[in-house]
């Protein structure tokens, strides 16, 4: 093993990540992490202590390296609940591009692959965080139409990944164009 095992962390998750967009998550199998990441199986568990961790560890690197959190601070420092629920819906739903491959691998054998599914709905609760503050602050503002789990509900909804493939990729929207409607939707559903 690496004498630094910060970089061996890197390496493996860079590996995964590599490896995630490159084919179908339920064949990215430790061993085939371990060795594009060159190091043995058993370096590989001292690490990560199974496939669940180390997808979960994954995603949340990909979220690092693409810095997710600089592109949700101006949402997060929002003076408004309507601002923040803009800005929300144009850093997520322009970060979802970035990740589909990613998204794609993981959504297509949520049912077969407990690993896949863990590391899917670990990022699933993130984005449920981000429209529930977003929701929040309509409601401290006094601006909320429907109850604070139906808007988180129907938010979410709309910031899914699936239906960003739907009008983006299957119906030929412009990203521009599905941001635009994401947010006015948003607001003709949430906002009184």
């Amino acid at each position: 093993m690496s004498r630094n095992p910060e970089a061996t962390r890197e390496r493996i998750l860079k590996a995964t990540v590599e490896l995630l967009l490159a084919g179908t998550p339920a064949a990215v199998r430790m061993a085939d992490i371990a060795r594009r990441a060159g190091i043995t199986r058993q370096a590989l568990y001292l690490h990560f202590t199974n496939r669940t961790t180390l997808l979960i560890a994954a995603t949340q690197f990909v979220d690092q390296e693409k810095n997710i959190d600089a592109r949700l601070a101006p949402s997060r420092n929002a003076g408004s609940g309507e601002e923040r629920l803009t800005l929300y819906i144009d850093a997520w739903g322009n970060y979802i591009p970035e990740i589909f491959g990613i998204a794609r691998g993981l959504i297509s054998v949520y049912d077969s692959d407990e690993a896949a599914a863990a590391a899917w709905d670990n990022r699933l609760a993130a984005v449920r965080h981000g429209c529930e503050a977003a929701v929040k602050a309509l409601r401290k503002d006094g601006k909320l139409k429907p109850s604070p789990g139906e808007a988180t509900d129907i938010l979410c909804g709309l910031l899914s990944v699936e239906l960003w493939k739907y009008w983006v990729q299957d119906c030929g929207w412009s990203q521009s164009k599905y941001i635009r409607q994401m947010q006015q939707l948003a607001r003709q559903a949430l906002i009184k």
